[in-house]
């Protein structure tokens, strides 16, 4: 068993739900609205090319149900595609989530990287973040492959702890 990156495939949708549920719960790190529907989600993470997803898994030791020999656990997930229209398609935009159970263990950090791997191969030159919470812990992993904060904008978020924070715009070059 170990964690394996791939492409997402229709199918994984079912692994990936549950975590995009944790995610807005939470209300931590994503600006998305709370009520967003199954349906609306899905389209965001599933979206049509140009934008790739792919998927964190690991092999399933045993056990029945989802679980199962054989089956493949989603642990997290990336989607990445042009970060705006025409003259700015170069430039990529990307969104992680990882299920919270195994956050802390190299998922993050395996994904970014294929995703900045794929996104040079696919022809972006840099990829920003439009909006990265100050409070994500993720944000210490996007420095350390090398993003910078190239602003931030204050009191953007609400954060359901800390009250308004600022929302980070954060660039690498590829």
């Amino acid at each position: 068993m170990g964690t394996q990156i791939r492409a997402a495939r229709d199918e994984d949708w079912d692994g990936i739900w549950p975590i995009v549920q944790e995610v807005l719960a939470e209300g931590t790190a994503y600006t998305y609205d709370p009520a967003m529907t199954e349906e609306q989600a899905k389209g965001k993470w599933l979206q049509p090319e140009p934008w790739r997803t792919l998927v964190a898994v690991e092999e399933a030791g045993g056990g029945a149900g989802p679980r199962a020999a054989g089956q493949q656990h989603v642990l997290g997930a990336a989607t990445f595609g042009p970060n705006q229209a025409g003259p700015g398609s170069h430039v990529s935009n990307a969104n992680f989530i990882v299920a919270r159970d195994t956050r802390g263990g190299g998922v993050g950090t395996a994904l970014v990287e294929a995703t900045l791997e794929q996104a040079k191969e696919a022809g972006f030159t840099a990829m920003q973040f439009n909006a990265v919470t100050e409070t994500n812990p993720a944000v210490q992993l996007y420095l350390r492959l090398g993003f910078e904060i190239i602003g931030t904008v204050p009191g953007a978020f609400i954060h359901p702890e800390h009250g308004p924070v600022g929302l980070h715009v954060m660039h690498r070059p590829l």
